[in-house]
């Protein structure tokens, strides 16, 4: 009987091998040329392209867009690639690899023609894409293949290259492979508000399909480093490029979006000496107000941080004084920042890339229906004040 029941087991045992399902369709990550990085410029031809077409090479196409592949790691199976690693090894952390034409699936495909190792996105970290080639194209049109294609996951990264995005994607550091260092330098966002929050391939489809203006975060390259800085500002109707935001306005526009975020804010007290407040914690509060036709709307912000540096040494007796001076000091620098994004905004791009239609449409939900297609038109003559509360909770250990 105990053999029956063994024999028995054993049988199940074997059937759910059967039926477990396996890697059937596998491919050995080293048969493959897995692209971390992509960037898109503006047509500008290699010379290997420009030679082979010479000798009859090409394919019909229009020359529009140069697209940059990184792949990674760097020992790539094209005859010749633009790398960037150790010459002595000869091993590399990264090739660059460029095509240019009129179709991104086209110039996919062509690669299949220089490569034995076909290119798989499923580990996709960034797309670059220059200020330039989105001024001539929308970012609708530009990524049509990217967000259709399976293969590339929605939580890829997306920038703006002030210069060439290929330049963005490449390093003089043999080590470093430039598409994980950009992703990288995002963590730091809660450090600064100089910084948006990572815009995804995700949240960048649902600003594309609702139609409302966006910001990209800018990244500028020199001699192969690289540095966020600055934001650029698409209209939601053609998902073009229209400006762009300094570092102090994504400061000012900081307080007033509705995601808690780091900062620090430097002031200069009477007697010239710098002082600089740190945030810790900041609510925002936006209250839009409808009368009859008229559509206002009014910022609370409140913060509370730490005095993290004060070159003046203030005396013990003088800190409580001195801290309710710089707290309003502190206050009319954030309202200035403030004020100088939101007349960008409003006055000389005339788009809402802030929290205010959100918040309108939650509230008025159906004024916001007779108006949503002309929102950042009417924004643009909305009136807005707003306040800043600024509290030191922490004038620093070492003044205790």
């Amino acid at each position: 009987m105990n053999g029956v029941r063994v024999f028995i087991r054993i049988i199940i045992v074997l059937s759910l091998l059967l039926i477990i399902s396996g890697c059937w369709s596998s491919r050995e990550i080293e048969d493959l040329s897995v692209y971390v990085g992509l960037g898109i410029d503006v047509a500008r031809e290699t010379r290997f392209e420009k030679d082979i077409a010479s000798k009859g090479g090409s394919y019909s196409k229009e020359n529009n867009v140069t697209t940059t592949v990184q792949i990674a790691p760097g020992n790539s199976s094209s005859q010749k690639s633009q790398q960037s690693g150790s010459p002595a090894s000869g091993k590399t952390s990264y090739s660059n690899e460029q095509l240019t034409g009129d179709s991104m699936l086209q110039i996919f495909r062509q690669f299949a023609l220089r490569r034995d190792r076909p290119l798989i996105g499923h580990h996709l970290k960034v797309i670059v894409i220059s200020k330039e080639i989105s001024k001539k194209y929308g970012l609708d049109q530009l990524l049509d293949f990217v967000l259709r294609d399976n293969d590339i996951r929605p939580n890829c990264l997306v920038l703006v290259s002030h210069d060439r995005a290929e330049d963005v994607l490449t390093s003089q550091d043999p080590s470093q492979i430039p598409a994980f260092y950009l992703t990288g330098i995002t963590k730091n966002s809660y450090l600064t508000s100089k910084m948006l929050q990572p815009m995804t391939l995700a949240k960048l489809d649902a600003k594309i399909q609702s139609g409302a203006s966006f910001l990209l975060q800018n990244v500028l390259s020199y001699d192969g480093e690289d540095k966020f800085s600055g934001a650029s500002i698409y209209d939601g109707k053609k998902t073009k490029f229209i400006g762009e935001l300094s570092q102090t306005d994504l400061e000012g526009l900081a307080w007033v979006l509705l995601q808690k975020s780091g900062g620090v804010l430097k002031t200069y007290n009477k007697k010239g000496f710098t002082v600089v407040y740190e945030m810790k914690d900041k609510k925002t509060k936006i209250i839009p107000k409808v009368k009859g036709d008229e559509i206002s709307f009014h910022v609370q912000v409140e913060s509370k941080g730490w005095m993290m540096e004060d070159w003046s040494a203030p005396e013990r007796e003088e800190k409580g004084a001195y801290l309710k001076e710089l707290e309003s000091d502190f206050s009319d620098m954030a309202e200035q920042q403030i004020r100088q994004v939101l007349y960008k905004l409003q006055h000389t791009y005339k788009v809402d890339v802030g929290d205010f239609a959100e918040i309108f449409r939650i509230k008025y939900p159906r004024k916001w229906k007779e108006i949503e297609k002309d929102w950042d038109k009417i924004f643009s003559t909305v009136p807005i004040t707003y306040e800043v509360k600024i509290n030191i909770i922490n004038p620093g250990s070492s003044t205790e």
